[in-house]
């Protein structure tokens, strides 16, 4: 019963341990034979009840241990080894003192003795059964012919244990490597299983992250204009004018559409539908215009402008979509907490890259309070946009800068590297 040989082995490891169980049974096969043809009944009966002993108690261990090696749920015999090993010696020593035909068993036994102790003890047990073969050799042979100790009786011995140690050792280091590269294989398959859970959390955070932008930067906007439009007329329809009361609620019927529009085409993973048939410019252009009749449902009077400067080039749709998205979260920030009387956005296109700045003369703030992060979500889920807006930008190498102090207005300066932009997508 060798300990601790896995499941999957190479091919040899098991050759060689199917050789030694073979070795095993044909010996004690062998001396059995000779023993039976040699002593009459019942002198020759108890070597062969040992014999028969020996060879069950054998059977039981290496089936135990098979059964094990193919099913780890079986009973594990590896903590009895050593006693079935000592069973299995002390049967074989009797039995070399009954008849010297048993004493060749000694050489599968230095096998087993190596590999089931420790190689400080193996050593000098194997060392003990090759003297205890050469003295049973020369007392049955000193018994049988009144010669005494010749020197193949301690040269076969010898030379037979020194070679089952050297077999043995190499066994055991091709047993060693096998095991080695099976944990490997195991620590392998164990790191591929946690990269890959891994890059499926980074994954998934990602995820949410994008679609914590999308849904702030477009549909939460959306459905902020439309309760403050739908509020708007409300208070005209209950002032008895029906002219801004229809106009407020087309209003929220456009921006119901465009939110729709937008919900599609996040889903589906497409730029901004206001990008499909309409050129940035264009679109910051409405989204201006849009502002300030929000505002103005709100009952503030904003007037928002937007500039261009330089000869505009196309651009990828993460530059469209992200300046879009940056206009538009700053833009609502203007009329919802700056209380300004006018907002500027000016997209400018240069040699190396495109900027875009969104002024407006507002109450500000500072910008240190906001943090790395953009500053605090408050407790409704808002203030999330600069943080939004900065992972955005940084997304596509470019730079967020903002300029503001209380009661001085606020500009959000972004820049995108145009020489990236033009590499392949």
């Amino acid at each position: 019963m060798i300990q601790g040989e896995p499941s999957g082995s190479a091919i040899i490891l098991r050759l060689l341990r199917t050789c030694l169980h073979v070795g095993f049974a044909v010996l004690l096969a062998v001396a059995m034979a000779r023993v039976l043809m040699a002593a009459p009944a019942p002198s020759g009966w108890l070597p062969l009840v040992l014999a028969a002993l020996l060879a069950a108690v054998y059977l039981t261990g290496t089936v135990l241990e098979k059964r094990h090696s193919t099913d780890t749920n079986r009973f594990d015999p590896r903590p009895y080894a050593k006693w079935w090993l000592g069973a299995v010696s002390v049967l074989w020593l009797v039995l070399i003192w009954s008849s010297a035909d048993f004493v060749w068993l000694a050489f599968p036994l230095f096998f087993l003795q190596l590999h089931v102790l420790p190689r400080r003890v193996a050593l000098p047990v194997i060392a003990t059964s090759t003297a205890l073969v050469v003295v049973a050799l020369w007392f049955h042979n000193r018994g049988a012919a009144g010669q005494g100790l010749e020197l193949p009786m301690v040269l076969g011995p010898v030379f037979g244990a020194a070679f089952a140690v050297v077999t043995g050792l190499a066994y055991r280091a091709l047993y060693l490597e096998a095991e080695n590269q099976r944990l490997a294989a195991e620590e392998l398959r164990r790191t591929r299983g946690e990269l890959a859970r891994s890059q499926h959390d980074a994954g998934t955070l990602t995820e949410r992250a994008r679609l914590a932008r999308e849904i702030h930067d477009t549909l939460a906007q959306g459905f902020s204009s439309i309760v403050l439009m739908g509020r708007s007329a409300e208070k005209a329809l209950d002032n008895g004018d029906t002219h801004t009361a229809r106009a407020r609620l087309r209003t929220v019927q456009e921006t119901a559409s465009a939110n729709l529009a937008e919900a599609r085409n996040f889903v589906r993973g497409l730029q901004s539908p206001e990008l499909e048939h309409v050129s940035l410019a264009g679109s910051l252009r409405r989204l201006c215009e849009k502002t300030e009749a929000e505002a103005a449902a709100r009952g503030a009077g904003l007037r928002c402008r937007f500039d261009l400067e330089g000869t505009p080039v196309e651009l990828p749709n993460p530059y469209s979509t992200t300046l879009l998205r940056a206009a538009q979260a700053s833009l609502a920030n203007v009329w919802v907490h700056a209380k300004a009387s006018t907002a500027v956005v000016t997209l400018s296109f240069m040699d190396t890259e495109v900027a875009m700045d969104i002024y407006d003369d507002g109450v500000g703030f500072r910008p240190e309070a906001a943090g790395a992060g953009g500053g605090p979500q408050r407790k409704d889920g808002s203030g999330y946009g600069l943080q939004s807006l900065r992972e955005r930008v940084a997304a596509l190498s470019g730079t967020l800068d903002i300029e503001s102090a209380p009661g001085e207005g606020t500009v959000v300066a972004i820049r995108l590297p145009l020489v990236d932009s033009q590499e392949p997508q």
